[in-house]
């Protein structure tokens, strides 16, 4: 027979609603993203024909070292060259100098401790810094929202349409994880840490320029907020983050021009980076033009103008709606500083849906309205848009006399 004391124990059991720890969560988002994008891969794989990389139907090592991966590899086992290469012009060719050498560097070092080889962990560890952006990511997210909003950003980013790119051997793992760390560092104040972040992100990809004009945003506004913020203590806290922001600002500037400067101790030539970044293109860079002439080819100048004036118009609607806004003051300076970085010195054409993965924030933004129950239609959507990218771009299908389109 019960006793009182065991009726009332009894009385106050409640159910217990167990949850898995959010790095959990976190993480089986991840996996389900790169199953999805391994099987969309693997569909891939089976439709592409003969390429300048393998056979008709490659294997899924083999299909994922496509394009700019065999750059890294190149890097990896003969390192960059003391000479640039020229072509029959006397033009800089295409070399791994417009490569930077922090991935595949540590693919190197890696492989020196463990005698394993590229095929095996050049994948290895683009996987592990995309999970490891992903629990940075949420972590950011967090600040800004609740748990179940933040986890649906973190979606948003494991199945968006470039999503695939996480699992190959480019360097976009290792930057996004990177840039995902920079940013929450100084959202959290922490700018002491975040200086060595951002001085193997400039050795990752070419994100001092932007990472440094997000930070004089950063500074302006402290500095705004120090002098006309009607609080003395939210006067002395932004008056306490302008010196750091301008370190950090002057760090990110050095790292913007850390490599090009290596690459002309290297090969003795001022212009190695700039030359070789530019043998891609088959022009000089003239800041902004890109974006004119871009559109005008297809649709005329006039029309092209107006193309240009839309994508200001919308970039600007873009930052005023309450939900890009709602992201942080921190990541939407880097979103914006970012466009205008693309906007000066980037080259429309097919890679550029890789190139915008930077502006992952925004992801925060497109979870948020509804309660993220727009995730349910936005995910089989960007699945959709995935294997179109992967399809069209990454697999090999000629276009032209000169091969094909890039990713």
């Amino acid at each position: 027979m019960n006793g009182p004391d065991t009726a009332a124990t009894a009385a106050t059991v409640r159910p217990v609603r167990w949850r898995a720890h959010w790095a959990v969560q976190v993480l089986a988002v991840f996996v389900a993203g790169r199953l999805v994008s391994t099987a969309i891969f693997l569909l891939a794989a089976a439709r592409q024909g003969p390429s300048p990389w393998s056979g008709p139907a490659p294997g899924y090592g083999a299909f994922i070292n496509f394009w700019d991966s065999g750059w890294y590899e190149r890097i990896f086992t003969e390192g960059y060259p003391s000479e640039l290469p020229l072509d029959a012009l006397g033009m800089v060719s295409h070399n791994q100098w417009a490569f930077y050498p922090l991935y595949p560097g540590l693919v190197r070092g890696l492989a020196a401790v463990t005698g394993l080889g590229w095929g095996v962990l050049a994948p290895v560890v683009s996987v592990a810094a995309a999970a490891g952006a992903s629990l940075v990511i949420y972590r950011l997210f967090r600040l800004r929202a609740e748990h179940r909003t933040a986890l649906a950003g973190v979606a948003v980013v494991s199945f968006a349409p470039v999503a695939a790119i996480l699992q190959v051997p480019y360097a976009e793992s290792l930057h996004l994880l990177l840039l995902a760390s920079a940013l929450y560092l100084v959202s959290v104040g922490r700018y002491g840490a975040a200086l060595p972040v951002v001085v193997l992100m400039g050795l990752a990809r070419p994100a001092g320029v932007p990472f440094a004009i997000a930070m004089g945003i950063l500074f302006l506004h402290a500095l705004w907020a120090a002098r006309r913020g009607d609080d003395p203590g939210a006067r002395r806290t932004a008056a306490g983050r302008v010196l750091p922001l301008f370190l950090l600002g002057v760090v990110s500037s050095a790292a913007a021009v850390a490599w090009p400067l290596i690459a002309w101790a290297a090969t003795g030539r001022p212009t190695a980076y700039v030359a070789t970044e530019t043998a891609w293109r088959g022009e000089a860079l003239v800041p902004f033009l890109p974006w004119f002439e871009a559109p005008a080819a297809l649709v005329g100048p006039a029309a092209g103008v107006l193309v240009v004036v839309g994508l200001l118009i919308g970039a600007a609607g873009m930052f005023l709606a309450p939900s890009v806004r709602s992201i942080g003051l921190v990541p939407g300076a880097w979103c914006a500083a970012y466009l205008l970085y693309l906007a000066a010195f980037w080259d429309p054409q097919s890679s550029t849906w890789r190139i915008l993965l930077p502006l992952f924030p925004l992801a925060l933004a497109v979870a948020a309205p509804r309660g993220g129950r727009l995730l349910w239609v936005l995910l089989p959507v960007c699945v959709v848009a995935q294997f179109l990218w992967v399809d069209w771009l990454w697999a090999w299908t000629p276009t032209g006399p000169d091969g094909d389109y890039p990713p």
